[in-house]
């Protein structure tokens, strides 16, 4: 089934807030295997000109893809996500992530398209701090693959 095409420039209430801790910022480093200091140490982020330790670029995607979940779960919209492949991630920043951030997400269905049977959709991200600011769009592409398509093919 298609998915409808009224959604598209569709917009989601914004989430609760995310605060970002440096805990979490040092565990997601440790984890991608980026040892940049600026990730672990105040000290080496303040010299860089931050005023603490600031995040990976990637480290938003899971909040941002949390907050796709509004899009991905509303039955109106007709998307199987027992069918569904991520199929590109990208990050438009306007500064770094900081520890004590609190973040909130807005999504929003950029695109909706029909390729080779598949449902493809963009949902775009964008990411404030708690003054409002854009800190971050992050661009997410998922696509429904046909229900005619056989496993493995």
């Amino acid at each position: 089934m298609a998915l409808d095409q009224s959604f598209l420039g569709r917009t989601y209430p914004p989430t609760e807030p995310y605060e970002v801790g440096r805990e979490k910022i040092r565990e997601f480093a440790e984890a991608v295997g980026d040892a940049n200091p600026v990730y672990t140490d105040a000290e080496a982020a303040k010299a860089l000109g931050h005023s603490d330790v600031i995040a990976p670029p990637t480290f938003v995607f899971s909040i941002t893809f949390r907050a796709a979940g509004q899009v991905v779960e509303d039955p109106q919209l007709g998307l199987d996500y027992s069918r569904v492949v991520h199929g590109d991630q990208k990050f438009a920043y306007r500064r770094p992530v900081r520890a004590g951030d609190r973040l909130t997400v807005t999504s929003t269905i950029e695109a909706i398209k029909s390729l080779a049977g598949n449902d493809v959709i963009d949902i775009r991200g964008d990411v404030h701090d708690e003054t409002g600011e854009l800190v971050v769009s992050a661009l997410t592409k998922l696509v429904a693959r046909a229900a005619d398509v056989e496993e493995g093919a």
